[in-house]
């Protein structure tokens, strides 16, 4: 093999093309995406309808149930769920993860089309939109609105705090809950309606003929023009009060003759709570391909700026912060990957007891880890929790080549050959095998990248990152190892006393093995009964382990659901939520909770406790959890 008697003999090329490695992948770690799990794009679409007025009955019979029967016929349809509720209907189509989630889409969107005039016609166009796992906030903010009305605080955040949010880095959306929307409403009265013989339909079409913006068009000279603005449209409650309605027996009827006209919400189907408070809630969602710890931060530091700007009494906290498991999970990983290149650094030093020979090695470990980033960044992959533990399994993977090449170079210097030919040497003799084994590693892990279904899609990462980690190590061990080899082993006719006492306990172990194998030789049978049990043994308790696709981990949050009955008012669903706040009230490892019903639809709500950092805690979530699951029974409909 050509390639190690070039390094070895070209010391500085060697070093530029590790080098040249150890860039790239440091430019890829920069651009690569930070989240949790690997994404996983199930092509999911939603189709959303509102009908207002209507009953879940006629939402199912005259929306959901066309809309089913339609969009059943696509192909690649796995599965279809459908909710229909008071003045709403959504159906989820989950199509083969084969299929392109666009596509899916395109799809969708004809189908939906197709049959739109089957469906009445006051009902809001269909939403259809692709369902992502991103679709979720990553970040919540409760406001509180002090002195300010909840119409005021609502405007003030739809106009002003909204708006910097949304233009974040890596932000997609930004959510109101609890937002109180200004409008006009008129209030009648039915008994002076049946006096004066209206109707609410001839108040209704009053207001479209009277409240209305006109262009006007402009004046024009022969020198000047000037655009005319028709101030037609009516902006406060006595405007609206003035409207005439109808002549009646010769005498004008007006709005404030039947009802009043004031300034309210448009509607109150949402409530929102934070600590037992009333407050509205922000929920931030991040881009598909966007840092959530970037975005996580920028939010941060952009409610810090607002807060020093904000109205009298007003006040933006940050509620609920999915990012800072994701972040702690990442250090963690991050903490037990230094903690491995520790011990490995350690356990090579113990058996080569030479720092020299230590180091070759060891190079392999970061320019093989920082290599893959840029497989990864090539590939599409992003850091996460499986392609971190895949650099922590590669460590004491990537160390073998080069271990396997120092040995056999070291091997050959000890003999009383010089250094450069034993490095070439040595280098022949081990280049096809160093290959061998980095090829056997790589195809060990590489059908993973060929799994289907969502666990395969969870793996692939993992399964690649492994294998371009392993597959860069070899290549530092054909290229830098031979020719460090070359410039740092030099043979010793004499060692220290340190060395031969782990000589002589390598010695001793050495020995110890011989003898239990001589004896397991001559105990055949024994051996292989024990092989038996050890095989049943292991068969038992695998079936009694338990299986889930990932391990229950303390996030510091607690989720509690609450389903009111059917036809139940928002502040029915908020009212039931009282007695879940009180429950988490009284946990000592309470930081904050939030509360909101009304969302997605109008009978259910959602109490979320947010414990405090692990560290200023005595107990984990899930005693906590169990804690409660006992007291959120008693109340009807709630669950954790």
């Amino acid at each position: 093999m050509q390639l190690p008697e070039i390094c070895i003999k070209r010391p500085v090329f060697a070093t530029v093309l590790s080098l040249i490695i150890v860039l790239l992948g440091l430019i890829s770690y920069q651009r690569l995406p930070v989240r949790e799990y690997p994404r996983i794009d199930e092509p999911v679409v939603s189709v959303s309808t509102t009908y207002r007025g209507a009953s879940a009955e006629v939402v199912e019979s005259q929306v959901t149930k066309i809309l089913e029967d339609s969009l059943a016929g696509i192909e690649g349809v796995e599965v279809m769920t459908s909710q229909s509720r008071s003045e709403t209907s959504r159906i989820n189509v989950r199509f083969n993860l084969k299929r392109d989630p666009d596509s899916a889409a395109a799809d969708v969107r004809d189908k939906v089309a197709r049959v739109r005039a089957k469906m009445p016609d006051t009902i809001d166009e269909p939403v259809i939109a692709k369902v992502e796992a991103d679709s979720q906030p990553v970040i919540y903010i409760a406001v509180e609105a002090g002195s300010l009305s909840a119409i005021e605080a609502s405007d003030y955040v739809h106009r002003y705090i909204q708006p910097r949010l949304s233009v974040l880095p890596g932000a997609s959306d930004v959510r109101i809950f609890g937002e109180r929307q200004v409008s006009m409403r008129i209030n009648l009265d039915r008994t002076r309606l049946a006096g004066y013989k209206l109707t609410v339909q001839d108040v209704e079409d009053a207001i479209s003929r009277q409240n209305a913006e006109i262009p006007a068009g402009r004046v024009e000279s022969q020198t000047r023009e000037f655009t005319v603005v028709a101030e037609t449209d009516l902006q406060t409650a006595q405007q609206f009060n003035s409207i005439i309605v109808a002549n009646v027996g010769g005498y004008p009827v007006r709005i404030q003759d039947i009802g009043n006209a004031e300034i309210g919400p448009v509607d109150e189907r949402t409530v929102s709570r934070f600590n037992g408070k009333p407050s509205l809630n922000i929920g931030v969602i991040k881009q598909a391909v966007a840092n959530p710890l970037d975005l996580s931060n920028a939010v941060r530091a952009e409610v810090k700026r607002m807060n020093q700007s904000l109205p009298p009494g007003m006040k933006l906290i940050v509620a609920y912060d999915t990012s800072v498991f994701i972040e702690r999970s990442i250090h963690s990983v991050f903490e037990t990957i230094g903690e491995a290149i520790l011990l490995v650094v350690l356990v090579i030093f113990f058996f080569l007891r030479s720092l020299r020979a230590t180091v070759i090695p060891i190079v392999t470990i970061p320019v093989a880890l920082i290599g893959a980033f840029a497989l990864m960044y090539f590939m599409g992959f992003t850091i996460n929790t499986l392609t971190l533990l895949a650099m922590v399994l590669a460590i004491g993977l990537v160390v073998d080549d080069a271990i396997v090449m120092l040995e056999n170079i070291y091997r050959h210097i000890e003999e009383g050959m010089p250094r450069m030919k034993a490095a070439i040497t040595g280098a022949k003799e081990i280049g096809f095998a160093i290959v061998a084994m980095t090829l056997t590693l790589t195809s060990v892990f590489g059908p993973l990248a060929f799994a289907t279904g969502r666990t395969g899609r969870l793996f692939i990462e993992f399964a690649l990152t492994l294998a371009g980690a392993v597959l860069v190590s070899g290549f530092v061990a054909l290229t830098l190892s031979p020719m460090m080899c070359s410039l740092l082993l030099r043979h010793q006719d004499k060692h220290s006393k340190i060395y031969n006492a782990v000589e002589d306990g390598i010695v001793a172990v050495t020995n110890g093995y011989r003898r239990a194998l001589t004896w397991t030789l001559h105990h055949r049978m024994l051996v292989v009964v024990v092989w038996f049990v050890v095989l049943g043994a292991g068969i038992f308790l695998f079936t009694q382990l338990k299986s889930e696709l990932a391990p229950t981990e303390d996030r510091g949050v607690v989720f509690g659901v609450l389903t009111a009955p059917q036809g139940s008012t928002p502040q029915y669903t908020a009212d039931m939520l009282e007695p879940v706040e009180e429950i988490y009230r009284g946990i000592p490892e309470a930081d904050a909770y939030t509360a909101i019903s009304g969302y997605p639809t109008v009978v259910d709500g959602s109490a979320v406790l947010r414990l405090k950092p692990w560290e200023q805690r005595t107990r984990k979530q899930q005693e906590i959890t169990e804690q409660l699951r006992p007291q959120l029974a008693e109340i009807p409909g709630a669950q954790i």
